[in-house]
């Protein structure tokens, strides 16, 4: 017999065969459940009413109350619409249908009291409302409380339905005899010690509050509920992920590594590039196979740490491989490495689609018998002609731009998996990396060289050009390299931006005594090495791109980075690409160009990159303005997932106390993972929870996450 929440939604007053399938296509809704847990996005208090006249541009929904002076069809056909003419007993506003237009004619009345509900917009120095939700006024029942306004599709809307429809059934659901009897979804002992809301009170309250403290602990038990699942899960397998993927011992620091060391660092490594090589030297001594996210802003010395982590795989007997997604940032790792590895006698090689036929079978060769001991490719290494004798450690750069089926083809390139370090150059939101990263260990390099001078950033407009012209001017008379990002290849007379195309036009004719190279994404990867190989050799002095060069584009010698549109960019992105200079001696400056009527969100915006130079913090920014993004998109390592209620860019602390419930739990009951293993966060302490408790957290463990896949095991 099937429980309360699994009912099919057929069954529910309101609904039926017909509705269900549509409420099921359209919004996923197929339960009881799933009804309960589709939330408002936004409520709104309903015992409130505007009059015309408090009404601006920016409200968000609100109603009226009085009535219709009159209603006028016009056009015809699929123009057709509904014009009312609506009054609150002092001023005018307008409403307007576009479908059904003929029934809503026939259903309202001129004279009768409504309350009209929608969003205003300014018309003809008053206010309109399009297809506002228009119900008859009680004064014996009139509006009260808060209200939830939820998200329906086209589809449904056409169909005849408003928001207003799911209301009704969760007022039917919420009074259903079967709801009294719903179970408590978290561990009993989670609720009381952090004084969480019980879930049929939230639940009821996160639809209907009568207040709004009741729908702001309704909403903080619902985020919490969620989190700590999703902490639970992603914890789960990373423990037992930990315990069941041996991994190769290396159990010495030996000559390469101290030779390296001791007399041919380039530079004196920071403390930071220290304290990481220690986390991953702990690693991969354990026995268990090591899987560490290296998060380092530009210029951080990842690439040091990468290649001294290579040097302890080859003092025990190991091959490395670096795995980069474009050949020039292969090209240039292995020209970096080649030089290091040199002063060491350890033999490095390249590996892309352009190596030659002979010098491809030289390298596949010295792989297989061990005399390569570094090999360096883009997505060439995964190809199965590419074999090892001994792989023992990979690095992916960037690792982001490769998927979590071309990252897992490495493991199968040694009998026992090799230890993997992923590194990134954008930095990642803590609250972001506990979710998306919450499998892998995180290793976080947070101080830049000594010595190291900051990018000079600097916002101007349209009118500044003449100013910024000759900032460029004297840089490249000096002998230096400039960049131009523009956001478009062509022009769209749709949208008023600058294109890579017209701009590359314009440059040259600004600076004819200079050459200049261009780079976009619509061009033959054979003709966009080509030209960015003219940039890289110097040969262009200036390059005008799109963003293709966020990331892996090496020039010292550059020193300007101009982003026109800069307003088109997100700070994490215009931070990248501020990092493509200011890796000389030189001073670099960083210049955003938009236009002087930009809005006083985007201004504030800018100013952020103006201010600082922490990518850090300018990614806590973003995350803050623009939302954690397509989590599925971003999480290519981590476990498949969607928030329906939470938000990382603004529930952290929600998030903290999640993630400490369910490490306690863990450690208080190990039997909870499959094969329960070792593990650094027992600090957190032990939550005991009754055997009850641990089935309900096994079965909704289970509900909430069967489809998902568990991505951590490949990557």
């Amino acid at each position: 017999m099937r429980s309360f929440a699994d009912t099919e939604l057929m069954y529910l007053k309101g609904v039926g065969e017909k509705r269900a399938k549509l409420l099921a296509d359209e919004l996923d809704l197929h339960t009881f459940r799933d009804l309960l847990h589709y939330f408002p996005f936004r409520h709104i208090d309903r015992s409130r009413f505007y009059k015309i006249r408090e009404l601006t541009g920016e409200m968000p929904l609100v109603q009226i109350r009085g009535r219709f002076i009159s209603f006028q069809i016009e056009g015809e056909g699929a123009k057709k619409r509904l014009l009312g003419l609506f009054t609150d007993g002092d001023r005018l506003m307008q409403t307007v249908w576009f479908s059904r237009v003929n029934a809503l004619r026939d259903a309202y009345r001129t004279g009768t009291e409504y309350v009209l509900f929608g969003k205003p917009t300014p018309y003809r120095g008053s206010f309109n409302m399009v297809h506002p939700e228009v119900s008859a006024y009680n004064p014996d029942n009139p509006p009260k409380g808060f209200e939830g306004v939820y998200n329906i599709t086209d589809r449904i809307r056409k169909a005849g339905y408003s928001p207003k429809l799911l209301s009704g059934l969760l007022r039917n659901l919420l009074s259903h005899p079967g709801f009294a009897d719903l179970p408590e979804t978290l561990p009993q002992e989670v609720v009381d010690e952090f004084r969480l809301m019980p879930l049929k009170e939230a639940l009821s309250n996160i639809h209907f509050p009568e207040n709004a403290n009741l729908l702001q602990k309704a909403r903080e038990r619902m985020k919490f509920e969620e989190l700590f699942y999703l902490q639970m899960h992603i914890l789960r397998f990373s423990r037992a992920r930990s315990h069941k993927i041996r991994g190769l011992v290396f159990a010495r620091i030996g000559e390469h590594f101290n030779r390296f060391y001791s007399e041919c660092l380039p530079f004196e490594l920071t403390g930071a590039q220290k304290r990481v090589l220690r986390e991953i030297r702990e690693d991969m001594r354990t026995g268990r196979q090591m899987n560490r996210l290296l998060q380092g802003d530009v210029g951080s010395g990842k690439t040091m740490v990468a290649f001294m982590s290579m040097l302890m795989a080859c003092d025990n007997g190991h091959q490395s491989a670096l795995m980069a997604p474009t050949e020039i940032l292969a090209t240039q790792h292995y020209e970096t490495l080649s030089g290091w590895a040199a002063q060491t006698g350890l033999s490095v090689r390249l590996l892309t689609g352009s190596t030659r036929a002979k010098e491809r079978k030289e390298t596949l060769a010295g792989l297989l018998d061990g005399s390569v001991d570094l090999i360096v490719g883009t997505h060439a290494l995964i190809e199965d002609t590419v074999r090892f004798r001994s792989l023992g450690l990979v690095l992916i750069d960037e690792q982001h731009r490769f998927g979590v089926a071309q990252r897992a083809r490495m493991w199968a390139k040694n009998d026992i998996p090799p230890h993997v370090l992923v590194m990134t150059a954008t930095p990642i939101p803590r609250t972001l990396a506990m979710t998306v990263y919450g499998d892998l260990d995180v290793s976080v390099i947070d101080e830049l060289p000594p010595g190291r001078k900051p990018v000079e950033t600097m916002l101007r407009f349209d009118e500044n050009r003449m100013e910024v012209n000759r900032l460029i001017g004297r840089e490249l008379a000096a002998g230096r390299q400039a960049y131009v990002v523009y956001p478009l290849i062509s022009d769209n007379p749709k949208l008023e931006l600058k294109s890579v195309e017209a701009g590359y036009e314009r440059i040259c004719g600004i600076f004819p005594q200079y050459k200049v190279c261009c780079v976009h994404g619509r061009m033959k990867p054979d003709v966009k090495d080509a030209q960015m190989q003219k940039f890289v050799s110097g040969e262009a002095r200036i390059l005008v791109a799109t963003t293709v060069i966020e990331v892996g584009v090496n020039v010292p010698n550059a020193s300007v980075m101009l982003i026109e549109n800069a307003e088109r960019f997100g700070l994490s992105q215009l931070h990248q690409l501020r990092g493509r200079v200011g890796r000389g001696s030189d001073r670099s400056y960083c210049i955003l160009v938009t236009r002087q009527s930009i809005g006083g969100d985007t201004r504030k915006r800018l100013n952020i990159m103006t201010e600082t130079s922490d990518g850090f913090i300018i990614s806590e920014a973003d995350m803050r303005l623009r939302g954690p993004g397509d989590m599925e998109g971003t999480q290519q390592s981590g476990i498949a997932f969607a928030l329906n209620i939470a938000n990382l860019a603004t529930d952290g602390q929600i998030l903290n106390f999640a993630r400490r419930a369910a490490l306690r739990i863990l450690n208080a009951h190990p039997e909870l993972v499959e094969t329960p293993g070792d593990d650094s966060d027992r600090t957190e302490g032990e939550l005991h929870i009754s055997q009850q408790s641990i089935n309900t957290l096994r079965l909704e463990l289970r509900y909430r996450f069967m489809k998902t896949v568990d991505w951590s095991q490949i990557s």
